[in-house]
C-alpha cells in the first residue's frame, strides 16, 4: 500500500491533473475543479430534460456554452480522450438526480467508421464506456452508422436535420435487444434528430423503453 501511495503522489507532481473545464490543477479524485463546480452551467431539474421522437426522455448535466462548448471542443477535436472520465460523473449524477430507473445495457451513437478512423476513437462511445463503469451496468455496440452525414451542427433547420440523420444507422446483427430497457448516449443534443433516429432504429428491432443521456444540451429539443 505504501508503494502505491508514493507512486501516485509522484505522478501527482509530474503530471498534475487538471479541470477538463478550466485546465487548473485539482486534486486527483475530483472531476472537476472547485471554481467549476461553482461556475459551470449546470442544468437543474426540469431544465436538465426534453423530449424528442421515440426516446422517453433526454437528459444532460450541463448547457452547451462558454467553458462547456471549449472544454467538449478539445475532447472532441483535439485528443483529450481522458475527459471522458470526468464528463461521466457529471452524466452518471445526472441520471440519479433524474431518477430514469434501472436499465438493461448502455449504448451510444455511433460515428462513422471513417470518421473514427481519421479521429482515432468515438466520442460517445468513450462516454458510454465511461458511464456505464459509474451505473455499474453492461455497456455495448448496438447501431453502426452506415451513411458519413453532414455534421449536425453545421445544419441550422430542425427539418433538415431529422432528413440529414434519416436512415444513417442501422442494427447490429449481434444485438440482443428485444423488450430491453437502454440508455442511449451521445455528447451534445441540439434538435434531438441523431437521437431519435437512433432510438427509431432500435424501437423497430424489438427494444423497450429507450432514455438518453447526454453531456450538454445546446438549446431546447
Amino acid at each position: 500500500m505504501r508503494c502505491e501511495h508514493r507512486r501516485f503522489s509522484v505522478l501527482d507532481l509530474m503530471f498534475p491533473p487538471r479541470c477538463p473545464f478550466c485546465s487548473k490543477m485539482m486534486p486527483r479524485w475530483a472531476p472537476l475543479c472547485g471554481d467549476c463546480q461553482r461556475t459551470l452551467p449546470f442544468s437543474v431539474g426540469k431544465q436538465g430534460r426534453c423530449d424528442g421522437e421515440f426516446f422517453e426522455v433526454c437528459v444532460a448535466p450541463l448547457w452547451y456554452r462558454d467553458s462547456v462548448r471549449d472544454s467538449f471542443h478539445r475532447f472532441k477535436f483535439k485528443g483529450r480522450q481522458a475527459y471522458a472520465k470526468a464528463y461521466a460523473v457529471l452524466m452518471a449524477q445526472c441520471v440519479n438526480d433524474q431518477q430514469l430507473g434501472e436499465f438493461d445495457v448502455v449504448t451510444w451513437s455511433p460515428i462513422n467508421v471513417n470518421r473514427r478512423r481519421r479521429r482515432g476513437y468515438d466520442q460517445s462511445e468513450l462516454l458510454a464506456r465511461e458511464l456505464a463503469k459509474h451505473l455499474n451496468l453492461p455497456v455495448a455496440p448496438l447501431l453502426e452508422k452506415t451513411r458519413n452525414t453532414v455534421a449536425q451542427s453545421s445544419i441550422e433547420d430542425a427539418s433538415a436535420r431529422r432528413a440529414n440523420a434519416l436512415g444513417a444507422y442501422q442494427i447490429l446483427p449481434s444485438a440482443d435487444i428485444v423488450g430491453k430497457k437502454i440508455l442511449l448516449v451521445d455528447d451534445i443534443v441540439t434538435s434531438g434528430s441523431t437521437l431519435s433516429e437512433c432510438a427509431r432504429v432500435l424501437r423497430t428491432a424489438g427494444a423497450g423503453e429507450i432514455h438518453c443521456i447526454v453531456l450538454a444540451q445546446s438549446r431546447k429539443v
